[in-house]
């Protein structure tokens, strides 16, 4: 693709790095086939090819970002299916944020619109202010309806995907601290513990930590690590952002010098992608550049981590057939595709595939807060997929994913680092207890002793 960036403006990094992105764009269009929105719309501005022509313009002009650039970015789910396809490789992850913080900066939105995006980034980001919203979302559902008449939607999208109870518990090994093995160490690694995660499934860690430490692996919450930045980042609060990465950089480098770290594990694979993002998003900070490469480095998702590690044989075997919803985080960004699934086979469940696997499900962190409608219909395409396969419950490898699903469908919803911990010793995850009958014991199985966990 042609571009028209003047000198004075490739001065500027980040134009000077959409400029080089833009380049390889050959216009092929290969790109639309693969994408959600322009799959379920039909619109040429709502494909990556369009939003590439949108963003091209607007940068190259300079000018205030439009209202109809603003709307079209703004379906973006960021799915990345695009990238998986493109034959040129363009880089349209960090063109799209690109546009995002140009948005975010120049564009116009209304005070509801304003309100709604401020209220996400200084709530979901933060565990103990997301308990409280939370708690208090079961006394706002009688005005769902009303919110809708008055345009609210996003209100109404917001407290409709609260889960009507919470877990009594906050994760027993939310940290910070050190998850010691029992068994004789073989690695030392990190847990990102995340954020929403915290409060809606707890649970989630607690089996990551059961799983390694039952096989000789030291977990370590680190002090000071909070939200991976992820959920600002997409809404182009970008200083947020690199500020959230930082922090989380800081912390982890401190652990680097206390010892050896054989990786940082993440069970988010939203969380994931950016975390491994991190030596290019501060790859200009001097003080942090060759901190974060390291962290990047040794970033790896559960599924990663456990593929090239030895869990012996199951504890329990299962007939229950699991179909396996890939998130868009985990197969286009990240390029994790069939090992969680080789896990659970592993593990002795049986795995179905879900038709049109790389179509998004509509839940893309805070999308389907800010995009109900689309989130909606997506969710409901997916759901019909998985129906097709004829599970007995679904797995998924992010948070977003498993809550967005579970608000449309009675299929239980599983995150796979559950269901592996469930085969090899730990208890029967959250809402799968009608399942139980479908899996056998073998006798006496070895338990990790969670009072190993020390706090710090």
């Amino acid at each position: 693709m042609q571009t028209k960036f003047s000198p004075a403006q490739l001065e500027d990094e980040k134009l000077k790095e959409a400029d080089s992105i833009l380049r390889r764009c050959v216009h092929c269009g290969l790109c639309t086939a693969v994408c959600s929105t322009y799959v379920l719309l039909g619109d040429e501005r709502d494909s990556p090819r369009g939003r590439i022509y949108l963003i091209k313009d607007m940068l190259e002009s300079g000018a205030d970002a439009s209202p109809e650039v603003q709307r079209h970015v703004d379906r973006c789910l960021s799915c990345l299916s695009c990238m998986t396809t493109c034959p040129s490789g363009v880089d349209y992850m960090h063109l799209v944020d690109i546009a995002r913080t140009h948005i975010k900066k120049t564009g116009s939105r209304s005070f509801k619109e304003r309100a709604v995006r401020s209220l996400l980034a200084h709530i979901l980001p933060y565990p103990e202010r997301f308990r409280v919203a939370l708690g208090l979302a079961p006394f706002a559902r009688p005005l769902v309806g009303t919110l809708k008449r008055l345009g609210l939607t996003q209100v109404a999208a917001l407290i409709e995907l609260a889960p009507l109870t919470l877990p009594t518990k906050s994760g027993r090994f939310s940290g910070p601290g050190t998850a010691a093995t029992n068994a004789k160490r073989r690695a030392r690694v990190i847990l990102l513990a995340g954020c929403a995660q915290q409060v809606l499934r707890p649970d989630i860690n607690d089996a990551t930590i059961r799983l390694l430490a039952r096989r000789g692996v030291d977990v370590v919450v680190s002090n000071g690590a909070g939200c991976c930045g992820a959920l600002v980042h997409h809404l182009g609060r970008e200083e947020e952002a690199l500020e959230q990465a930082r922090k989380n950089v800081d912390a982890w480098t401190h652990e680097f010098e206390k010892g050896d770290i054989d990786a940082i594990i993440i069970n988010a694979s939203g969380c994931g992608t950016v975390v491994k993002d991190y030596a290019h998003m501060l790859r200009h900070d001097p003080d942090y550049k060759e901190k974060a490469q390291k962290v990047s480095s040794l970033t790896k998702d559960i599924s990663e981590f456990l593929m090239s590690y030895d869990l012996g044989a199951p504890k329990r075997y299962s007939s229950l057939r699991v179909a396996y919803q890939s998130a868009c985080s985990m197969q286009h960004g990240q390029g994790i595709h069939e090992a969680p699934k080789e896990l659970l086979l592993k593990a002795g469940y049986t795995v179905a595939d879900i038709g049109e696997a790389h179509i998004c499900c509509g839940s893309a962190g805070v999308y389907n807060v800010l995009q109900p409608d689309i989130a909606r219909q997506l969710r409901d395409r997916k759901i019909k997929n998985i129906r097709d396969a004829k599970p007995d419950l679904v797995a998924t490898g992010n948070i977003g994913c498993m809550a967005h699903l579970a608000a449309g469908m009675d299929i239980p919803v599983a995150h796979t680092v559950e269901l592996l911990d469930w085969a090899f010793g730990g208890p029967v995850p959250p809402g799968l207890d009608q399942l139980k009958k479908f899996v056998s014991d073998v006798p006496e199985p070895p338990r990790f002793v969670p009072d190993d966990f020390i706090n710090a």
